[in-house]
């Protein structure tokens, strides 16, 4: 019957490294292995970006769906739209503001002259109209429940129920 190597029966491999051979005070880090993405990061030209951008601000698909549809995280988008519609690469001409020019007749003019500057009062609230075929039911107790004709019956029939203590 044999038995089982020991570890003191194994003989040390003279080529295998040992922390106390190779210098180091501590002991050999584990083996990591690097697994790279499938592509490299891209380069995307000014038109390629400007065009891209373009299409975001377009009507036909979201800023999210053209991130996606280009690969590229909504992140950058809008940093790329940022970047597009704020500086000098921009293709878009951001309007002046200007001020508008008004003309008034005669008679708007009297009327705002002849009328002095009030704080404006809130609106008053409208009076709540009551539905047609308003029911009014008075139970025991003072409570009263108030629908209109176009009540749920069933909806109705809970509602007496719980209110009658059933």
């Amino acid at each position: 019957m044999e038995t089982a190597p020991t570890l003191a029966s194994i003989p040390p491999d003279p080529d295998a490294e040992d922390a106390h051979k190779t210098g180091r005070k501590s002991a050999r880090s584990p083996r990591i292995d690097v697994i790279p993405r499938g592509e490299r990061r891209r380069a995307w030209t000014p038109e390629q970006k400007r065009e891209i951008v373009m299409e975001s601000l377009g009507s036909e698909l979201t800023p999210t769906e053209v991130a996606r549809k280009y690969a590229i995280g909504t992140g950058l988008l809008y940093n790329w739209r940022r970047q597009i519609l704020g500086g000098p690469l921009s293709p878009l001409e951001r309007p002046t503001s200007r001020f508008a020019r008004v003309e008034m007749t005669p008679s708007q003019l009297a009327a705002l002259e002849a009328k002095p500057e009030q704080p404006m009062a809130p609106p008053e609230p409208e009076a709540p109209v009551r539905p047609a075929g308003l029911i009014e039911i008075v139970l025991s107790g003072g409570v009263t429940v108030r629908v209109d004709a176009g009540v749920n019956k069933r909806a109705l029939r809970r509602v007496l129920d719980v209110m009658a203590g059933r």
